[in-house]
């Protein structure tokens, strides 16, 4: 199940960043490091759940590599799809699919890891959650410079 649920959400992220380049090079590429900076530690959770799991660790490699070259195809999928009028709609579907992965996958984890360092004191959960939240907050910060100064960025000049 864990190599499934993330050959798809790797086809929406090949997908979305697909639909970012088609749009212009400053949206691929602001896609593209976004979601980079969000599956490096998802592909290593999964990794880790395999080998937790049973697998040898050259398996656990082999389908958390099969899983991660679906990005490919959604990749192509996201380019031709881009090329449409509606094309906005991959980027809704592809944001309405990462606050349903944070919200599902992140916050439980987030809130795990405070309960674990409450028990060794209350300064260990109160470092804990502030970098949780720094962490939060430059992410989110990052993403919305990226997507507000585009143009500015790319040296484009703005609509009116």
């Amino acid at each position: 199940m864990v190599v499934f649920g993330d050959g798809i959400h790797n086809f929406i992220d090949g997908m979305s960043i697909g639909a970012g380049y088609s749009q212009s090079l400053a949206t691929g590429l602001g896609l593209s490091l976004a979601i980079v900076c969000e599956e490096f530690p998802h592909e290593l959770g999964d990794f880790a759940i395999l080998v937790q799991s049973g697998m040898s660790v050259k398996r656990a490699l082999f389908y958390n590599f099969l899983s991660a070259c679906t990005a490919f195809l959604g990749l192509a999928v996201g380019l031709w799809l881009g090329q449409l009028k509606g094309a906005n709609f991959i980027f809704a579907f592809a944001g309405g699919l990462f606050l349903y992965i944070s919200l599902t996958h992140l916050m439980p984890e987030l809130q795990a890891m405070l309960k674990e360092d409450s028990r060794r004191g209350r300064g260990s959960a109160l470092v804990a959650l502030a970098l949780q939240n720094v962490g939060m907050i430059i992410g989110a910060g990052a993403i919305y410079t990226i997507t507000t100064y585009n143009q500015v960025i790319t040296g484009e000049s703005p609509d009116v």
